[in-house]
């Protein structure tokens, strides 16, 4: 993007700075809802969004075991703490993933199963409405910046061309953010419709 027409306007920085980490923040979210949208193969990513209950609060996954994937099938949990084995396969089955663990008193061993069409199908739905909320929520930052734009405006510290120019930046911000989300989406959704 070429130098911001906002960033240019003191009494807008700040809020171009808020706007332009907010919508990075909200694009980064779906990235990793998409990294753990499960697909055919084995991923790493599948059980990033997994919390065990343990040591009296909830943490991730990834933060109390190793993940691997030694297999295009097939994960491996190795948790540093064995105590906590029983806890991390409860976190696995509980967490509506389709997976079956199984514990072998050292290591659990997560095979992943064929996606059926059917199930490929749910993925995307799944995937859609993750998509919608994301612009929602990109749409809702927008209107915050809207209305600090009109708010400048309104208090003098910017004039109406300015405003303008503002108004247009934010919408090009936004459909930007919103594009590459759909672009990202569309991606995923080819890779699950794939056998």
């Amino acid at each position: 993007m070429a130098l911001s027409v906002i960033a240019g306007m003191p009494a807008l920085r700040d809020t171009y700075n808020q706007l332009k980490t907010r919508m990075d923040k909200a694009v980064e979210d779906f990235r990793a809802n998409l990294a753990a949208a499960r697909t055919g193969r084995a991923s790493v990513n599948l059980l990033d969004m997994i919390r065990v209950a343990c040591y009296g609060s909830e943490m991730p996954l990834n933060q109390l075991s190793q993940v691997h994937a030694p297999e295009a099938q097939m994960l491996t949990v190795q948790p540093y703490d064995l105590g906590i084995l029983g806890d991390i396969e409860k976190a696995i089955r509980t967490a509506d993933l389709g997976l079956n663990p199984q514990n072998d008193g050292k290591i659990i061993r997560i095979p992943v199963p064929a996606l059926t069409e059917e199930r490929r199908k749910d993925m995307v739905k799944h995937l859609h409405k993750i998509l919608e909320d994301h612009r929602t929520a990109v749409r809702n930052i927008r209107r915050d910046g809207n209305d600090a734009i009109k708010k400048a405006m309104k208090d003098k510290k910017i004039s109406e061309d300015e405003e303008k120019r503002a108004l247009d930046e934010v919408q090009k911000l936004t459909d930007d953010e919103i594009k590459k989300m759909e672009e990202m989406s569309k991606a995923k959704e080819k890779e699950l419709m794939t056998v």
